[in-house]
């Protein structure tokens, strides 16, 4: 009885383990940092980004300065020049809200310009970590590298640095 016992406790255990998900766990951020194509593409977003942000700042200046100016003068303008002026007003701030909408909204030139410098980036990194997971039989991996989608990994399974060898770099 203790011989049969033992060889069903053996056999689940066998299967428990074959069972077993394999995982492993990569922090994109640190991959990404380890490109160099990435940071000159990240610092190229950052050069257009203060551009189009100092362009849409001189802008609001304009705008405030033409709201100041009307108000110091509201008192002494007629209603025909008040409402004109209001118009200005109204139109100079409606076209600040679109420059910043078209630069910075969502789809808007930043995202494109993402998309166009930065995809083909995170598209490599994709393959590499794809193709690390099927020759290496693993049935799912984790990114540290955003939130708290991994609240403890053992280093041990952190495969950043084997996706950075496939990418042909460090």
């Amino acid at each position: 009885m203790k011989k049969l016992l033992l060889i069903v406790v053996t056999v689940l255990a066998f299967a428990t383990i074959s069972n077993a998900q394999r995982y492993a766990v990569i922090d994109t951020k640190y991959i990404l940092d380890k490109i160099p194509e990435y940071k000159t593409a990240d610092q190229k977003l950052q050069a257009i980004a203060e551009q189009w942000q100092k362009e849409i700042d001189n802008k609001q200046a304009a705008l405030d300065k033409m709201y100041k100016d009307y108000e110091a003068e509201q008192f002494m303008l007629s209603d025909e020049l008040k409402k004109k002026r209001e118009d200005e007003i109204y139109n100079k701030e409606k076209e600040v809200r679109e420059l910043q909408k078209k630069r910075f909204g969502y789809e808007g030139d930043l995202f494109k310009e993402r998309q166009k410098l930065v995809k083909p980036i995170q598209d490599r990194v994709y393959t590499a970590v794809q193709k690390i997971a099927v020759n290496r039989g693993y049935d799912f991996i984790l990114d540290k590298s955003e939130g708290i989608t991994v609240i403890f990994a053992d280093p041990k399974i952190d495969k950043s640095d084997d996706v950075l060898r496939e990418l042909g770099i460090k």
